[in-house]
């Protein structure tokens, strides 16, 4: 089972969130039959989402994180509500390529470095925060942690880790996410730096058996951190039939028509691929509820 935990330091000079991943990742890679590097890639991106979302103030926020770098992976996207419930989606789950420099996943090669990460945050305002920075490096967590420092001003520390098995399911994934209050001082910097120079994979801390909260610790040895609270996210989609009606009714009265002229019309969600089936009829009953409108 996927756990966070989100700890603040006694000083009040930062804050630190970790997750076990794991259950999350694997779920999404049986969903959509990812390729190892594409598991990477959507694996950091949702990990990220589910740490992003866990801070949010209430039921109706979430947050989205969508890279277009211009990879073979094409878009690849996350989504998460405000317990960290997670769903992703990319455009091309299946990418073949070669080890990297380093003999790891390309994960860079895959998402691509020519491009931007979008990040859309609800919080129940009139009109969704939206910010964009280029992409740094395609590996995920650099991007995000340009994304606080350049869009939100937050010093933010990521790292994110998704270690794919020989058979191709998931064996961990993780991360953290250390970000610095206004009250911190360039002594906290130093000694967050201090504490994260020679820091192990979040994979590798994982599979030693390191829970979330050992990972706050760890990663922060030199703070005394107090926690604020735990959740346990999985790999959730939000799609059911009204929402798909009300996708449909939004394509407009030419589309529907379009619709109409077949027996049967077949919706997917991008997310989870539970397939709406709607009839001639069905299709017709939306025509006459968007003609109202």
């Amino acid at each position: 089972m996927a756990k966070t935990v989100r700890c603040i330091s006694v000083d009040g000079t930062l804050t630190v969130t970790a997750i076990d991943s794991t259950d999350i990742i694997e779920k999404m890679r049986r969903i959509h039959g990812t390729s190892p590097v594409v598991s990477a890639a959507l694996g950091r991106l949702m990990t990220a989402a589910s740490m992003m979302g866990a801070v949010l103030k209430n039921e109706d926020c979430s947050v989205t994180l969508r890279i277009k770098g211009g990879g073979p992976a094409g878009t690849v996207m996350a989504v998460s509500d405000w317990q960290g419930n997670v769903r992703g989606f990319v455009q091309n789950p299946v990418v073949d390529l070669p080890l990297n420099s380093k003999g790891k996943l390309d994960v860079s090669g895959a998402v691509g470095t020519d491009g931007e990460l979008t990040v859309i945050k609800d919080i129940g305002l009139k009109e969704p925060y939206v910010g964009q920075v280029p992409i740094v490096s395609g590996e995920i967590a650099e991007d995000i942690t340009s994304y606080f420092f350049t869009s939100e001003q937050i010093p933010t520390v990521c790292a994110l880790g998704v270690l794919v098995d020989r058979d191709i399911t998931i064996k961990a994934a993780g991360g953290f996410l250390i970000q610095l209050l206004p009250t911190a001082s360039d002594d906290t910097i130093s000694a967050v730096e201090r504490c994260i120079k020679d820091i192990e994979p979040v994979t590798a801390m994982l599979t030693a058996g390191m829970t979330p909260e050992d990972i706050c610790r760890h990663a922060l040895k030199e703070f005394d951190l107090e926690v604020l609270d735990s959740s346990e996210p999985e790999y959730r989609c939000n799609c059911s039939r009204e929402r798909v009606e009300k996708a449909l009714i939004g394509t407009g009265l030419v589309s529907l028509e379009e619709m109409a002229q077949d027996e049967n019309t077949e919706v997917c969600c991008q997310f989870c691929n539970k397939k709406y089936n709607f009839t001639s009829n069905d299709i017709k009953k939306l025509i006459k509820e968007a003609g109202k409108k």
